[in-house]
């Protein structure tokens, strides 16, 4: 089965097998794989897999959700949050974007760099920002973009990068909010939003069903009707 190519018109009930079809703030589904950790399972999305369909809509919600916090630049996490981070500059209204990155060039500075770490890469390395990016950064509303939260760990080099940077986000926006883990160690000063939340999933009989305690509380696009010829 391809994953997050296609819109569904609804959700789907547990039990879950190998994948479920969570809601979309305008009451489509978005299939997604369910990755088996043992006492729980976690969904899967990888935005630069999606259909460009999927990721316009997704980068419109994202949009949404932050419009009030009137950002003024978007600066990118690596490498996923690339996909989505100049999609939402762009309906934002901005003319470009930052991007951090893991390839560090020979202007590059030391001090300009953290150490990262993620659920889904094994092991860690640096992330980068150009200085010569600087002045775009410079006493503007920045919105840091990647592409899920679910440990955080990602998320907080981000968040470290920019503090080198002089910088302190006006939001994090991501595309999902996975499970409730991250929570505790995100600093409350940095809202959180997305174009869709989703719980941690528990074992019951004949699969996995979504466990409603862990779906995080963040900011969410307003929801909307969805257009039926959307499932044609």
């Amino acid at each position: 089965m391809e994953f997050w190519q296609r819109f569904e018109p609804a959700p789907d009930a547990p039990p879950h097998r190998d994948a479920t079809a969570l809601p979309m703030p305008d009451g489509s589904a978005l299939r997604l794989p369910l990755r088996d950790y043992g006492e729980v399972a976690v969904t899967g999305l990888i935005l630069n897999q999606a259909s460009f369909a999927v990721l316009r809509r997704l980068a419109a919600w994202l949009a949404q959700a932050v419009r009030p916090l009137e950002a003024e630049v978007v600066c990118g996490l690596p490498t996923l949050g690339h996909a989505l981070a100049p999609l939402v500059a762009e309906a934002l209204g901005h003319p470009n974007w930052v991007a951090a990155g893991y390839s560090r060039k020979r202007w590059y500075e030391d001090a300009l760099s953290v150490p990262v770490s993620s659920s889904t890469t094994p092991g860690q390395r640096r992330m980068w920002l150009d200085p010569r990016i600087l002045p775009r950064l410079a006493g503007r509303r920045v919105l840091l973009v990647d592409d899920v939260i679910s440990t955080g760990r990602s998320a907080l080099a981000g968040l470290a990068l920019l503090r080198a940077a002089g910088v302190r986000p006006v939001a994090l926006g991501v595309a999902m909010a996975q499970g409730d883990g991250w929570v505790p160690s995100w600093p409350s000063a940095t809202p959180v939003c997305a174009a869709f939340a989703t719980p941690l999933f528990r074992p019951v009989p004949g699969g996995w069903a979504p466990d409603p305690s862990t779906r995080p509380v963040v900011t969410l696009p307003p929801a909307t009707p969805s257009v039926a010829s959307d499932f044609a």
